[in-house]
């Protein structure tokens, strides 16, 4: 008696949440019927799984649709099933998310514990599947008046939805009859579009048409994959091509998406900024691209799930711009991209988890993207249209860029005048300094005072000198003569140089000047070791002649690049600083803070300019920092390799 009691006990909870059916239910939605157990090892047996179900580990679903987002876990799902009905029954088990990685179905085994029933999932051949469709289904046998309660594992390195409906055969059937007629007019617009525009780029040989037709292709394809049509009928037997395929496409869509957004656009000429953000997320779908190859499916798909969220932001941003400037073709392709921007952040956010798992966020990227590439195929057209209004205005923009040539001449002529009044004024400092300490020398015998005669000489033929050597970089740099030359040479050496040349220079400023060598650094490397002191020359006279107080440092480090060497330079002072121009100015010929012929600091404004190009020519980069009164900070990146 005690023993039936305790069965009784047992049984009751089951029957209390089994989901009872009979043979008039078609549809029946399984999602707050189960019962949750997350196995973060991913380890855990089907034994150890009951026992933990038996100590009430399993915790009810409360949503429809379980939605783990990313999870490196497995789940196990319980659900109870109660068939009221006159007849043993088929009925199908489907979990309508064909990205999943693995699902294992445990059904009882007769004995008192589970067995393996069935196995599916996007890591395992088309073939192996129990029932061939791109959702994955599992058939189970129904007894009449008997509860069966039964176990689903499922993992996976992408996201976790789990849509778990039971069906009756013939209404699964008639309902992916809908399914099939939704995605059959998504991909045919898709596909219409594709060869549509395929004609028209080998007509006019437009390179947008081209790098439009790989984005129409690239983002099919994607979401044949994902819809599980490319694992049941283009690469069934191939599981490896079946992960790797869904971050490969989304990284191939967001590389062709950008190059076409900004070869429509025109993004380079009116959107700088949003071109190079363009450029960074092709660059980033190329890694995307590679990870899909080399890397962990979960790391490359979570790369893809990024450059998507940016790739739609970026390239509506980039419409809204265009749209702003006034560029016709833009209307369409703010439109376009709004429909797409709105289904795809929708299913996007789907996927991460934040909305359920339903027809809509399933389908909405999908639909949106047929739209979008029906209204894009339309901007294109109108883009021809507009091509051949532009022909009629020719004649007026040649006049507008005449009036703009002859005011761009008139500013040259002023700065040629100004560069040959600074170079009279400079040379001719210098030259007295040299005549008149040349001629007191003559009247004096030799002593202190010839010495200090000697010494304003001296210091006036090397200012000369250097801006003889100004003057001569810059009409070798404009004349394309400057060549790089590629010898060894002592990286300490150099800057011992430097350090022995300006020191003192600074010292007789009443500055200080340190030499911050950082340790492990190569003693031998290959470049132009002269353009480079000579880089550094001119921002350390610029240094030393705008700082009044304090010092100047000479900051020297830089790291292994796998392929070379990134020598890093920084120049810092406690000078007076300058506001950072909002344009390119600070680096223009013949600009200084003061122009005048009485100004406090002497030069011809070139330096800067020099020893950026120089910088360049090597193949290197150089920004800066200043604020007024705080001093500056330039920063020098150079590539070498080691000797």
């Amino acid at each position: 008696m005690r023993h039936f009691i305790l069965l009784i006990f047992s049984v009751l909870p089951m029957l209390a949440s089994a989901v009872v059916f009979d043979e008039h239910d078609r549809r029946i939605p399984l999602g707050r019927a189960m019962a949750v157990l997350e196995d973060p090892t991913r380890e855990a047996r089907i034994e150890e799984v009951v026992a933990l179900d038996a100590a009430g580990k399993f915790v009810p679903h409360d949503q429809d649709v379980l939605n783990a987002g990313y999870s490196r876990s497995a789940f196990w799902l319980r659900v109870d099933l109660d068939y009221r009905a006159g007849d043993r029954s088929r009925w199908w088990l489907e979990l309508a998310y064909p990205p999943l990685d693995l699902l294992e179905l445990y059904l009882p085994d007769g004995q008192g514990g589970y067995r393996l029933a069935e196995r599916s999932g996007d890591t395992l051949p088309f073939s192996q599947r129990q029932i061939h469709q791109r959702n994955h289904l599992f058939e189970l046998q129904m007894t009449p008046g008997q509860s069966q309660r039964l176990y689903l594992r499922l993992e996976s390195e992408g996201s976790i939805q789990v849509p778990l409906t039971l069906w009756a055969p013939v209404a699964y059937l008639e309902e992916q009859s809908a399914h099939i007629y939704i995605l059959a007019v998504i991909y045919g617009v898709l596909l219409v579009m594709l060869v549509y525009n395929l004609f028209i780029y080998l007509s006019v040989r437009d390179r947008s048409y081209l790098y439009y037709i790989l984005y129409i292709g690239s983002f099919g394809l994607y979401q044949i994959s994902v819809n599980g049509l490319g694992v049941q009928y283009f690469w069934p037997e191939s599981p490896w091509w079946a992960n790797a395929s869904t971050p490969f496409l989304i990284g191939a869509a967001g590389l062709f998406g950008c190059q076409f957004a900004r070869s429509f656009l025109h993004t380079r000429e009116h959107s700088p900024w949003i071109d190079r953000a363009l450029l960074a997320l092709m660059a980033l779908g190329v890694v995307t691209m590679v990870l899909s190859f080399t890397s962990s499916y979960a790391l490359a798909l979570r790369l893809a799930t990024f450059l998507a969220l940016w790739f739609i932001l970026v390239i509506f941003v980039a419409g809204i711009l265009a749209w702003h400037r006034g560029m016709r073709v833009a209307r369409y392709f703010m439109i376009a991209w709004t429909t797409f921007l709105i289904g795809g952040q929708i299913n996007t956010l789907m996927v991460l988890g934040y909305l359920p798992h339903m027809f809509l966020t399933m389908y909405a990227g999908q639909i949106g993207s047929a739209v979008e590439v029906a209204l894009l195929s339309l901007a294109l057209a109108d883009r021809i249209n507009m091509m051949k209004e532009e022909r009629a205005q020719m004649l007026e923009e040649t006049g507008r860029k005449l009036e703009e040539l002859n005011r761009e001449l008139a500013e040259s002529n002023r700065l040629k005048d100004q560069f040959l009044a600074n170079v009279t004024h400079e040379l001719r400092t210098p030259m007295h300094g040299v005549i008149g300490s040349l001629d007191l020398m003559r009247t004096l015998d030799l002593g202190n005072e010839l010495e200090q005669y000697q010494r304003i000489a001296t210091s006036s033929a090397r200012d000369m000198m250097r801006l003889v050597n100004d003057i001569l970089a810059l009409t070798e740099l404009q004349a394309g003569k400057l060549r790089v030359r590629q010898e060894a040479f002592g990286l300490r050496a150099v800057f011992d140089e430097l350090y022995m040349l300006y020191g003192p220079r600074a010292a007789s400023r009443g500055l200080d000047f340190d030499l911050d060598f950082a340790v492990g650094l190569p003693a031998m490397l290959v470049g132009d070791a002269a353009k480079l002191k000579q880089s550094l020359g001119y921002l350390l006279d610029n240094a030393i002649k705008f700082t009044l107080h304090g010092g100047v440092t000479l900051a020297v480090s830089g790291r292994d690049t796998g392929d070379g060497f990134e020598l890093r330079v920084e120049v810092i002072d406690t000078g007076i600083g300058f506001e950072a121009p909002s344009d390119d100015s600070l680096y223009q010929y013949f600009r200084q803070l003061d122009g005048s012929m009485t100004r406090q600091y002497g030069g011809l404004g070139i330096g800067l300019s020099l020893c950026r190009q120089l910088i360049e020519l090597q193949g290197g980069g150089l920004s800066y920092h200043s604020e007024p009164g705080q001093g500056s900070r330039f920063q020098l990146l150079m590539p070498f390799q080691p000797a």
